[in-house]
């Protein structure tokens, strides 16, 4: 596995994979000591890995809405169904916890599935972060309430007042 590194107006960006795909995108404020030793230009010859850094970066320019490269998180079975459906939630809409249960089947899994959203290995790429409460509020994010809030603005949720349902 390759992890890498690059600056974002989040904060520092981390990714690890490797040629079978992306396993883990998070964000950081320090990097750790072997991380940095791992920023080298070599560290990105993983195609997934620099393929990421690129639409990483265009997405925080502004210029991309989508994500392609190929993705390796790890995860239980349930976890990754909820996982692959967060990839189902368009750029700048917002779903709630509620709804996302029911498009995997289960109304009743509502926890199960905020503690798996809230597990997602892939920052960004699998929105979690359009994942919110029944009444519209910004409940939980990994990466700090801050964040979630900066990513719909940024991607207009906010704006267009939109919210997706998935029934």
């Amino acid at each position: 596995m390759t992890t890498t590194i690059f600056d974002s107006p989040l904060g520092l960006v981390r990714i690890t994979g490797d040629a079978e795909g992306i396993a883990k995108i998070s964000c950081t404020d320090t990097p750790t000591y072997s991380e940095i030793l791992d920023m080298s230009p070599d560290s990105l010859l993983d195609n997934p890995v620099r393929q990421a850094v690129e639409q990483l970066m265009a997405y925080f320019a502004g210029t991309r809405q989508t994500f392609d490269f190929r993705l390796n998180p790890v995860g239980t079975t349930f976890q990754q169904t909820v996982w692959r459906a967060l990839l189902d939630v368009p750029f700048g809409t917002t779903v709630s916890y509620l709804a996302l249960s029911r498009q995997i089947g289960d109304e009743k899994a509502i926890r199960a599935v905020a503690a798996a959203n809230g597990r997602n290995p892939l920052w960004i790429v699998a929105p979690c972060h359009r994942i919110i409460g029944s009444d519209g509020s910004l409940t939980g994010y990994a990466g700090g309430l801050w964040r979630k809030q900066w990513l719909l603005e940024h991607e207009g949720a906010f704006a267009r007042s939109t919210q997706l349902s998935l029934f």
